[in-house]
């Protein structure tokens, strides 16, 4: 018989999430874990972590998480606290709503607009930076 150690039990990090090759998914999915695509997924993804669409996966989907990776096809809009990734076999369909870095690799595809602001402190600190002030010649 096996047993777990106490140590083992007070462990509380989020077990990552996967959705595997040949699976199909619909519906809605919201988790602090990171979540791997492998299958096909349609609905709403919402994550604290990282979403990760593997190369041969299909998402139709909006995606909402700290992190994105697209290896395989996503039809949707992603909105990403910090990087999206789409790599050399990543394919996106959909708009980039916000990302803090956005990285294509050559070879991957966005089909969409991307987004891309300061976040709010940053903006305030910019403000005047790029006013352009003319002044009338003396000459004329």
């Amino acid at each position: 018989m096996l047993s777990r150690s106490k140590s083992s039990k007070k462990n509380t990090a989020p077990t990552d999430s996967l959705i595997g090759r040949g699976t199909e998914v619909e519906g809605a999915l919201a988790c602090q874990a990171n979540v791997r695509i492998e299958g096909k997924f349609n609905g709403v993804i919402e994550s604290t972590a990282c979403v990760t669409v593997g190369e041969h996966a299909e998402a139709r989907s909006d995606i909402s998480a700290r992190e994105v990776v697209i290896a395989g096809k996503v039809y949707g809009d992603v909105q990403a606290e910090g990087r999206l990734t789409i790599t050399s076999t990543g394919q996106m369909f959909g708009n980039v709503l916000a990302a803090a870095s956005l990285v294509i690799a050559e070879g991957g595809i966005l089909n969409g607009s991307s987004k891309m602001e300061p976040k709010q402190d940053e903006r305030q600190d910019t403000a005047g930076a790029g006013e352009v002030h003319l002044l009338e010649s003396e000459a004329g």
